[in-house]
């Protein structure tokens, strides 16, 4: 029995009866790719809210009096264990509910706590929009890949999620290059005049701005269908209706846990690179300024220019090899891409942070980037291949959960508390990110090593599930 078959006694159960009624066409190519653009530009927009922040480290330091593990905290862990938890529940929703509900609703939420962001006048009212920004965030992604996989055929779809990825790498760009021009504007430190918020310092302005694209992205999502959910099962209720047959949450961590080694080598390994991504993407601009005597604005405009360029290309690249790979006949090919792209990045993510000369660690980030924009198309497109797609959106919930806990709650924090523990010295925040960046790259290239047998298991057994038969 296929993955979409229904099982009779589990759907008595439920007083529903399966009908044999096929998924219709995939939408055209056009409507399927002006979709994933779309989500492209709200992904793009949360990441403006999501990494602004490491631009406006030091005049937030300077005007809050904080110190740098606090900043790593508002960073990363006050924003990462809502954004986290919130996402199970969200994932469980994106499997039931409307998913372009659920996206507008968690972009409208998100933007409003970047606006309270830049209207507190404490650390802990910054600390609390931070967590409501996480929040609105967390609806995203595993509605937006479970969106993707609906519109798209498994031969298009990693490189639709790809294209979808490249938001990682635009909105961490266009944060550095937007903020960056801000700054050049209104002084980071100095009060300003605002209608309707009176006295701000500069760099508060940043985050009214980054606020704005919500409007026309959210009218430009309402244009949007929501997509049919293929090959999951439709059932009739008593009144007749179809709906899609859904899976019970505890048969969703049975399967899970029948799938651990191959799903925690996944997660945990793609977390760790996940890791350094974030450490690195959030105290980058703070490097160049303190270690090269960058000014923000030179920070941000270039080290955007280089992500929103660079970026992309990884994420191509990774999506190619991926493909490549596949049709080599290698079925665990995602996960060998993603340990190709940990390992290529040593070289340079290494040499970046101990060259003496600025403009040598700017052109060494242009690999260093590439190599660490490889994995985010592949990744979530991996657990479309070993999950059922019941199970699509929780499962993409717990990947961004383990993902994001490890890699956006840890990495920015750990640089942090690394630089003020370990160090005691603003000015060693490059033997912080090195620590942290390169231990990272190897913890993960092991596990995904590991990992392949455990894949190719879970693959194969994905081609065989079928529901559970009711007790």
């Amino acid at each position: 029995m296929s993955e979409g078959s229904v099982n009779e006694g589990h759907e008595a159960q439920a007083g529903a009866t399966a009908t044999s009624e096929k998924d219709p066409p995939y939408p055209s190519n056009l409507y399927a790719w002006y979709c994933v653009i779309v989500l492209l530009g709200i992904y793009l927009n949360s990441f403006l809210d999501r990494q602004i922040l490491g631009l406006v480290v030091d005049p937030m330091k300077t005007t809050m009096n904080i110190s740098d593990s606090q900043v790593g905290i508002l960073m990363g862990l006050s924003f990462a264990l809502l954004y986290t938890t919130a996402g199970l529940p969200l994932g469980y929703l994106a499997d039931r509910v409307s998913r372009r509900w659920l996206i507008v609703g968690g972009q409208a939420f998100w933007s409003v706590a970047s606006v309270c962001f830049g209207l507190s006048r404490d650390y802990t009212q910054m600390l609390l929009a931070r967590v409501g920004v996480g929040v609105g965030e967390a609806s995203l992604s595993p509605s937006a890949y479970s969106f993707i996989a609906d519109i798209f055929p498994p031969d298009k779809l990693g490189r639709a999620l790809s294209v979808y990825g490249m938001g990682i790498y635009m909105g961490g760009g266009l944060a550095n290059l937007i903020g960056g021009q801000l700054l050049g504007s209104f002084a980071p430190d100095a009060l300003h005049n605002v209608p309707l918020a009176g006295e701000r310092f500069g760099w508060q302005i940043i985050f009214f701005v980054i606020a704005l694209p919500t409007i026309p992205l959210t009218i430009l999502m309402m244009t949007l269908r929501e997509p049919i959910r293929r090959g999951v099962g439709m059932v009739r209720d008593a009144a007749g209706n179809l709906r899609p047959q859904t899976v019970p949450v505890g048969q969703f961590f049975r399967y899970w846990w029948r799938n651990k080694r191959a799903l925690l080598s996944h997660n945990v390994g793609f977390a760790f690179l996940s890791f350094s991504g974030y450490g690195a993407g959030f105290w980058m601009p703070t490097f160049f300024q303190r270690v090269h005597d960058w000014t923000p604005e030179q920070a941000g405009t270039n080290l955007g220019l280089v992500a929103m360029t660079a970026g992309p290309i990884g994420l191509f690249i990774g999506g190619w090899i991926g493909d490549w790979l596949n049709r080599k006949g290698h079925t665990d090919s995602k996960m060998r891409a993603g340990f190709i792209a940990s390992t290529a990045w040593f070289p340079f993510g290494i040499a970046v942070l101990l060259v003496p000369d600025g403009d040598l660690a700017l052109w060494l980030m242009v690999p260093t980037t590439i190599f660490a924009a490889m994995p985010w198309g592949i990744a979530p497109a991996a657990i479309q291949e070993v999950m059922p797609n019941q199970m699509r959106g929780q499962a993409s919930a717990v990947y961004l959960f383990i993902l994001n806990l490890i890699g956006l709650g840890l990495g920015p924090t750990a640089v942090g508390f690394i630089t003020d523990g370990v160090f005691g010295d603003p000015q060693k925040v490059h033997l912080s990110l090195l620590i942290t960046t390169a231990g990272a790259h190897v913890v993960s290239s092991v596990l995904l090593f590991s990992g392949f047998r455990a894949f190719r298991e879970s693959q194969a057994r994905r081609e065989a599930w079928q529901p559970e038969a009711a007790a």
